[in-house]
């Protein structure tokens, strides 16, 4: 008897789809090991899983982008970098899986994974030649793995058993792969094996339609005789040899511990190389002049001391970040230059040790985010130290007809600040210190722009390394070109920080204290109402200046029940914040803080 499936069984088993999963991915780990080793030899933005990101975040529609925003705040980068991590894992697990039936599969899909590396490395604002070599050496790199994870996959199952029928038994001695099929039984006689054709008698051979010769021997008729039946016992081949000595799944587990160890490294070694980029020390060993002009003294009762109201003063470990730059820029301030030049009389460079010591300014400046919800996180109030930049833009001689300054990050980022605004007279500065430090490196070392008034997308460049002196109409920064406003005044705002909302209280006395801002149009007055009734005047803290924002408190008598509670600011022009809500696009949100808060009867 023999198997219909024997022809199936000559090849190889194709191995497990998890194990062709390991392979993408750890091939994947060991490319992204060698390109952080790349990339921390050359340009540490340049890494492929950075660029990649980068590029995601500039074509990432605006609306997902508020989004993530607002639902992830100060980790949308991380959630960003994770989502990056988990489709590279899948994708590189698919690549493995394909790998493993045919290597040159695996070799394109890690082919075009290195070509969308190049793309969004090569299209990165300030982009060199260099930016190349970390995503050649990681698919190199990666290629490789790929090629002795598969081959070592591939080994994992051995050949399936073959089975042999009777009359296709292998001889003793000959090197049969499968077990030999033995006939078992009675002797098998001569005849049993003599081929059918030579047994039976001439006239069997004669048609039917053709009459026998007439001196054609009789044969007398015969009983048939039963065939013997045979049964066959399966034995192993004599010459098998058995199990390999080095059986392929332990040669796949080895190669795979190489891989993931050779990864590992990689990944350390490359995050060794980028820090030692690390600009702390430089920022550490910094010594400011003292200012030509220093910020006022704090009012006393610039703070009401309240618990949970926020502080005049933000730290800089609590102060908001919102930009787009997945990896910190760490910038040499030795090397940190700045270019003053477009639609200029002459164009200005300045170095960092020359911008020390030009006359230094401190004061105190509220900073707005539009990306901030009505009664969100991203607002903070700083002591902020730099060198005037209305007087660095007067040096270069802006042209008639300029009307805008296309500043541009060292990551490539740019906004679009209103030239009027810069020159008409508020604190516009380019900063180098923040609250008595020198800037940490997540909010702009070794400069900053910081100018009152505006939200930050057109204003607060950070680690800027490039100012254009342009217009509106010639070019658009970078939230412009998705739908933002090209000029954004702040609006006045207001927040309410305690009561917190959905907060339990007691029947007495509760203070509702919050902040509100202006910036360099002041805030004149803060009110509170509760259940839609009255407005009531709330009393506010004392400010330095016009351009921070200001504390206040009003005392509710609480009563029973659940209760909303409501602010609204007034500024010193005379406007009064809007009851409309809207969204933060595309120039900022409006509408009144509010907090439900529920008062026990005891």
């Amino acid at each position: 008897m023999t198997s219909a499936s024997a022809s199936s069984d000559d090849q190889p088993r194709a191995p497990h789809a998890l194990a062709g999963a390991v392979v993408g991915v750890l091939a994947a780990a060991v490319a992204i090991g060698a390109a952080q080793v790349a990339a921390g030899l050359t340009v540490p933005q340049s890494s492929p899983v950075i660029a990649v990101g980068q590029a995601a975040i500039d074509l990432t529609p605006t609306p997902v982008k508020d989004f993530a925003i607002s639902a992830f705040g100060a980790n949308d980068k991380t959630v960003l970098l994770g989502g990056i991590l988990v489709v590279l894992a899948l994708y590189a697990a698919v690549v493995g899986m394909l790998a493993v039936r045919r290597l040159a599969f695996g070799m394109w899909g890690l082919a075009i994974f290195a070509f969308i590396g190049l793309a969004a490395a090569l299209t990165r604002p300030n982009s060199t030649p260099e930016y190349i070599v970390p995503t050649l050496a990681g698919a190199a790199a990666g290629a490789f793995a790929l090629a002795r994870l598969a081959r070592a996959a591939a080994r994992i199952s051995p050949p399936a058993a073959r089975a042999r029928p009777a009359g296709q038994a292998g001889r003793r001695g000959s090197r049969a792969v499968g077990p030999t099929a033995v006939p078992s039984g009675p002797p098998v006689p001569p005849e049993a094996l003599t081929p059918p054709e030579a047994l039976t008698p001439p006239e069997a051979l004669t048609p039917p339609d053709l009459p026998a010769a007439p001196d054609a021997p009789a044969y007398p008729e015969e009983p048939a005789e039963e065939t013997p039946a045979y049964s066959f016992t399966y034995l192993p081949n004599p010459d098998d040899q058995g199990p390999a000595r080095w059986p392929g799944r332990r040669q796949f587990l080895v190669t795979s511990g190489i891989a993931a160890a050779a990864a590992a490294a990689g990944t350390l070694a490359g995050r060794e190389l980028i820090t030692r980029r690390n600009v702390s020390q430089a920022r550490a060993a910094i010594r400011f002049p003292r200012p030509a002009v220093p910020a006022p003294p704090l009012p006393a009762g610039s703070n009401l001391n309240i618990p949970g109201l926020s502080s005049f003063i933000t730290p800089d470990d609590s102060f908001y970040r919102v930009d787009t730059a997945l990896f910190l820029p760490q910038v040499d301030p030795a090397t940190w230059q700045l270019r003053i030049h477009g639609m200029v009389q002459r164009e200005v460079t300045i170095t960092f040790a020359e911008l020390l010591k030009r006359p230094l300014i401190e004061d105190y400046v509220t900073l707005t985010c539009v990306s901030d919800p009505v009664s969100g996180p991203y607002v903070g109030n700083a002591k902020w130290l730099g060198a005037s930049l209305a007087a660095l833009i007067r040096q270069a001689r802006p042209l008639a007809g300029a009307d805008q300054l296309l500043c541009t990050s060292v990551d490539g980022f740019t906004s679009g600040t209103p030239l009027q605004v810069v020159l008409d007279g508020r604190d516009a500065l380019l900063a180098v210190a923040m609250n008595g430090t020198a800037l940490p490196v997540e909010h702009g070392f070794p400069a900053r722009m910081v100018v009152p008034g505006l939200y930050g997308y057109v204003s607060a460049t950070k680690w800027v390394t490039d100012i254009e002196v342009t217009t509106f109409a010639a070019a658009s920064a970078y939230w412009v070109q998705r739908g933002w406003s090209q000029q954004a005044p702040i609006k006045t705002e207001s927040r309410i920080d305690v009561p917190a909302g959905g907060a339990s209280l007691a029947p007495r006395r509760t203070p509702v204290a919050g902040v509100a801002w202006a910036q360099h149009k002041g805030v004149a007055a803060v009110e509170v109402r509760v259940d839609r009734g009255p407005w009531h005047q709330a009393r506010l803290a004392a400010v330095p200046d016009i351009d921070t924002w200001r504390q206040w408190v009003w005392e509710w008598p609480a009563t029973p029940g659940n209760h909303l509670l409501e602010a609204r600011a007034t500024d010193q022009t005379g406007y009064t914040q809007t009851p409309v809500q809207a969204p933060p696009p595309p120039n900022g949100a409006s509408g009144y803080p509010s907090a439900a808060v529920t008062v026990s009867s005891s």
